[in-house]
């Protein structure tokens, strides 16, 4: 299928992709975990053997010439967002091909199927506008909330403190390493070539926490929210 946009060098993009026919394409911890460390290994212009690496840290895998630069992730059960910059010539694509073939090979051998994992091509979505940039980092965070109130947006977040929490403790999106806890995954992030909106450490958890509660405060009238 023919991609409606031109990815082109120098420009942000929004990347997503979902199981074929909504399908779960995370089933266990280990699952995301491997998508986690495919995106590291993916991001490079040399292919990778899986079983040799498997057992070494991202910081002890070495890398040549990066072929994308991702700004922030969250894996979704059934779905994962990506922002991205294109930074090479077809750098996005090859990146999403080698991580799509890698996972897909892996959760079908794993899970004894065989077909397409994903819903066609990856969807892209080109970013021109630094609002909707720095509004894509919060987008793509705060993904994970649906999961325990699924209508938070529309309806305000119940109980902030347990979604905090929650939020805290899930491990398979760039979150974390944005409210400055000192992890590995860090290293998947390019975030020198992406604006510097959240300058100091705990300016990110701040606009965070700022919107979870603007949409508490306005419950079911949240015409006009961020999110």
């Amino acid at each position: 299928m023919e991609r409606k946009i031109v990815l082109s060098e120098g420009e942000y993009y929004h990347i997503y992709n979902r199981g074929v026919e909504k399908r779960e394409i995370f089933k266990r911890k280990s699952d995301y975990q491997r998508f986690v460390k495919l995106l590291y290994l993916s991001n490079s212009e040399n292919g990778y053997v899986y079983r040799d690496l498997k057992n070494k840290s991202l910081s002890e895998i070495k890398r040549n010439s990066q072929i994308t630069a991702v700004g922030s992730y969250c894996l979704m059960p059934n779905h994962f967002h990506l922002l991205l910059k294109e930074t090479k010539p077809n750098g996005i694509s090859k990146f999403m091909e080698k991580l799509a073939t890698g996972y897909s090979m892996y959760f079908n051998k794993k899970y004894n199927r065989v077909g397409p994992l994903f819903q066609n091509r990856f969807k892209a979505q080109h970013v021109a506008e630094d609002s909707y940039l720095e509004y894509l980092y919060f987008y793509i965070s705060l993904n994970p909330v649906k999961l325990i109130q699924p209508k938070w947006k529309e309806e305000g977040i119940k109980n902030i403190d347990y979604v905090e929490k929650y939020l805290n403790n899930y491990k398979f999106s760039s979150y974390l390493d944005y409210i400055g806890i000192d992890r590995e995954e860090m290293l998947i992030l390019d975030t020198k070539v992406f604006p510097e909106y959240f300058e100091k450490r705990d300016s990110f958890k701040n606009f965070a926490d700022q919107w979870l509660k603007y949409s508490n405060t306005k419950g079911s009238n949240t015409k006009g929210s961020p999110m």
